[in-house]
């Protein structure tokens, strides 16, 4: 597999040209940007370390990659890397799909969205009221607030179920009233605190959201996407079709665990369909938010009205729009969503009134490392402000002076299906090594106090105490506690 990602670098490019830029020009932006990856933390006086995109694919186990740019309000260029299959070696390139996770969310609202502006729904209405074929089990907190539309699409509603794990190809796939009763692999949806008191991400909510589109429109929510939003975004090449037909799989890319090995199937399947069953390319996405920019910031007729469009991109709670998060204010408004399914992650984001925004999709679960450095670079490269590497403080330290905290390490609780969880510290050129064998997984910490440490390459943080008998614990990224036992 190795010998062949290092082979297969892109296939295939998109340029779409603005008036004042060359396609000469464009391929120097995009060389800029492909060597441009920056780590998360920068040493404070040295000078910035960049990266080639393949390499980092290779050292994060990502497989395939695939990126659109927008500026001004237009597709910049479009590429992917890599390769999307490694049983077939088939290569990504900007037709390949991805499974969007919950980037799925923002484009299935505008379905609920589209209902409301065409006054079948309403935003504050009690959804009881348009929920025929399955309803929301009663409940003591809907006696003074109720769940509408609003609070379902803004995760303010109170209901439960984060996320869902999908159904391997050998599993039964549920339907989606399965899936909210509690039926198929994640428990049941339901209310568990007072609608609109606070913000609490729901997957749940949205396949809420998703019954109430396929009672009020009578059909299911693959079909009336396909119908009614897809082609107004010019998403001509994307599908809520789970599981994912026979027909539409000639260019897909399959899904890979953090170590590199494919998901057993090729990918996991998703019944919860506005939550996570997208289908879909960064091209594609990238005309949802060009879309969204030119109803926006003009009076052009689209998907929506200017007037829904505008109550989309108004915070309500934990700066969350109508699908959408949101940040920043004013004329650098910023709209996106990250996306994670079993094998896949994703990050997007457009700003809204300049037009300018990034598609990022990669097939592994380890793809948040690498986003986060083509993020930075790409920010860095257009001057957009939005991902900045972080600078820290560092010391040195000799193998000797660092040799004391050297040895095994004991978990200070027992880890289900493992028991006792150890992992070996070592010391390793002025830094401490920790190798975590139970997943393969090492850390290399960077001295910045005496007993203060960080891992330059993925930002976790070490801190090392002292009981009153000399012994030494261990604590990593505040949350887990282990002591030594060994020398």
């Amino acid at each position: 597999m190795k010998n062949t990602f290092l082979a297969l670098i892109t296939i295939t490019t998109l340029f779409t040209s603005c008036k004042t830029e060359s396609l000469a020009d464009t391929t120097i932006e995009i060389n800029a940007i492909e060597n441009g990856l920056l780590k998360s933390i920068q040493v404070k006086g040295d000078t910035a370390e960049t990266f080639n995109i393949i390499d980092r694919m290779k050292v994060h186990n990502v497989p395939g990659a695939s990126i659109a740019i927008i500026k001004d309000g237009k597709i910049a260029w479009a590429k992917g890397y890599g390769i999307a299959n490694t049983e077939n070696g088939k290569v990504v390139d900007i037709n390949t799909l991805f499974q969007a996770g919950s980037i799925s969310k923002p484009i299935a609202a505008l379905a609920a969205l589209k209902l409301v502006d065409e006054g079948t729904l309403d935003l504050d209405e009690d959804v009881s009221s348009y929920l025929k074929t399955w309803k929301l089990p009663d409940s003591k907190f809907t006696e003074t607030e109720k769940v509408t539309l609003r609070r379902l699409l803004t995760h303010t509603a109170g209901m439960t179920v984060h996320g869902f794990p999908g159904y391997a190809e050998t599993d039964s796939f549920p339907s989606i009233n399965t899936v909210l009763d509690g039926k198929g692999n994640t428990p049941a949806i339901f209310l568990d605190t007072i609608p609109g008191s606070i913000w609490r991400y729901s997957g749940g909510g949205y396949t809420v959201m998703e019954k109430i589109v396929e009672d009020v429109s009578g059909l299911p929510l693959e079909e009336y996407m396909a119908t009614n939003i897809l082609p107004a975004l010019k998403m001509n090449n994307s599908t809520y079709s789970q599981p994912l037909p026979e027909n539409s799989q000639t260019n897909v890319s399959a899904a890979y665990h953090s170590d590199g090995k494919i998901v057993p199937g090729l990918w996991h399947n998703y019944p919860e369909q506005a939550a996570a069953g997208l289908w879909t390319t960064p091209t594609d996405l990238a005309n949802y938010f060009i879309e969204i920019h030119k109803i926006y910031t003009s009076d052009t007729k689209g998907v929506l009205s200017k007037n829904m469009i505008t109550k989309m991109l108004t915070k309500d709670k934990n700066d969350w729009g109508l699908g959408p998060s949101l940040r920043w204010e004013n004329d650098s408004l910023i709209f996106g969503h990250g996306g994670k399914n079993e094998g896949f992650t994703n990050e997007m984001f457009a700003f809204a009134h300049s037009g300018n925004g990034v598609i990022i999709m990669t097939s592994a679960d380890n793809g948040g490392r690498l986003i986060g450095e083509i993020l930075r670079s790409v920010s860095k490269h257009y001057h957009w402000g939005t991902h900045n590497a972080s600078e820290v403080d560092v010391i040195n330290m000799t193998d000797t002076e660092l040799q004391k905290f050297a040895g095994k390490y004991l978990l200070d609780f027992q880890v289900p299906n493992i028991g006792d969880y150890f992992i070996d510290v070592t010391v390793k050129d002025g830094k401490i090594h920790v190798m975590d064998s139970n997943n393969n997984e090492e850390n290399l910490f960077t001295p910045q106090k005496e007993m203060n440490f960080i891992d330059l390459d993925k930002g976790d943080r070490a801190e090392v105490k002292t009981d009153d008998s000399g012994n030494f614990s261990l604590f990593i990224n505040e949350r887990f506690t282990f002591n030594k036992i060994e020398e």
